[in-house]
């Protein structure tokens, strides 16, 4: 799919270079035939209009000066012919030249079997036709066209390579997302398939003769509990395509963000305590932002409870709100923890990805730290993880309302 997208690239960039080579080309071929025509007719009507005119020794004619000869034709049909650029002696050709002059109907004309322009004027002894050479107007003509084609083909070929080049440069963000979404579907089968399998087998037992009624509750149990955890799974998936697709999950209102960190705090106190770590709080008073509370309060719980998972035991666990330069305000929950690698930092945002494999029964499915993205990308905010010297942070930049 990829190669055919690469290849509709480049033969649609391709298609667009060639149009746009041919209607530059065929401009310049046509300006330039056209002021080669009329600079020849207005140097045969000149003279015409003055045809002894005396050029002086050394002097650079300022008008276009091309082979030509005259032909004064009489009331009579009498030639007298005058030029020094060619034989003028054979009577009959002459005869001919004024003939076919005469029998185009217009002043001005092309003889095309002669390669000679001409112009008829009318004078009081009878007619007067200037006769003007085109093999250098031709030879520049034909000149033009095999310099557009030199030109033409090594554009074609330079723009070729660039699109080439293009093609892959604009088709890399869809090859990345195809393969985000191959092992999206990949992740969301596997963390599907173990609570199905136990709902399967506990299903299979329940039906079976061979056991009591208090193995048949706990079976029972067993599936209610896999159905509840497939449950969250499914609307956590539901929430991230929302925000993928770019829906609004809660209209926007003036929160109170410190209010709302110390609420998120408090609720996580006892669970800390029975996880045998320390929960400090520093959160500055009267920030407030535009936003939904609830999704807010969602990315804070979620951080505070990332920290809590991967916490060293006995560990100590911060959340900081404090107020930033050019109006924007800080949440920061840092954790002691195995320190992690800029390669994680990086991966850690991905979906159904887990710093620790063997951690992935413990009830999350590794979408939390995506839906914080989501949400504070959401309300037009940013969110980064660092690690060092054994501390782990991960740091909310929202613009703050003034108060």
């Amino acid at each position: 799919m990829l190669k055919k997208l690469r290849l509709k690239f480049v033969a649609i960039n391709m298609a667009i270079v060639t149009a746009m080579l041919c209607v530059m080309f065929s401009l310049v071929y046509g300006f330039t035939r056209a002021d080669l025509e009329a600079e020849s007719v207005d140097m045969l009507q000149r003279i015409a209009a003055a045809p002894f005119q005396l050029v002086i020794p050394g002097e650079t004619p300022q008008e276009l000066n091309l082979p030509y000869f005259v032909l004064e034709v009489d009331q009579q049909g009498q030639l007298e012919a005058a030029g020094g650029y060619y034989d003028l002696s054979d009577q009959a050709f002459l005869q001919q030249l004024a003939a076919d002059s005469r029998a185009a109907g217009q002043h001005t004309g092309v003889l095309e079997e002669y390669g000679l322009r001409f112009c008829l004027v009318n004078t009081p002894m009878g007619q007067r036709i200037v006769f003007a050479d085109m093999s250098s107007e031709r030879s520049t003509l034909e000149g033009l066209v095999r310099t557009c084609a030199l030109i033409g083909v090594l554009s074609f070929a330079v723009f070729l390579a660039i699109s080439l080049l293009l093609a892959r440069w604009a088709v890399r963000p869809v090859d990345q997302a195809w393969k985000q979404q191959k092992q999206f579907v990949a992740d969301a089968s596997h963390e599907l398939k173990t609570p199905l399998t136990v709902i399967t087998t506990n299903a299979e037992l329940l039906d079976s003769g061979d056991y009591d009624e208090g193995a048949k509750t706990q079976f029972s149990q067993n599936i209610l509990t896999m159905a509840r955890q497939m449950r969250g799974l499914v609307e956590r998936l539901l929430e991230l395509a929302r925000a993928d697709n770019g829906i609004p999950s809660a209209e926007f209102a003036r929160c109170d963000l410190s209010a709302l960190a110390q609420r998120a705090a408090l609720s996580f106190e006892a669970v800390f305590y029975e996880a045998g770590l320390t929960l400090d709080t520093r959160v500055e008073e009267g920030i407030f932002v535009q936003g939904s509370q609830p999704r807010l309060e969602e990315v804070a719980e979620i951080l505070l409870d990332n920290a809590r998972k991967y916490a060293r035991p006995g560990g100590r666990v911060g959340l900081t709100l404090s107020r930033r330069p050019r109006g924007h305000c800080l949440l920061a929950v840092a954790n002691q923890g195995p320190e992690l690698t800029q390669q994680q930092l990086q991966d850690i945002f991905k979906r159904f990805y887990r710093t620790d494999p063997a951690r992935g029964r413990d009830g999350g499915f590794g979408l939390g730290l995506s839906i914080a993205q989501a949400i504070v990308a959401e309300h037009k905010g940013r969110i980064w993880a660092q690690s060092a010297s054994g501390v782990n942070t991960f740091f909310v930049q929202l613009p703050m309302l003034p108060n």
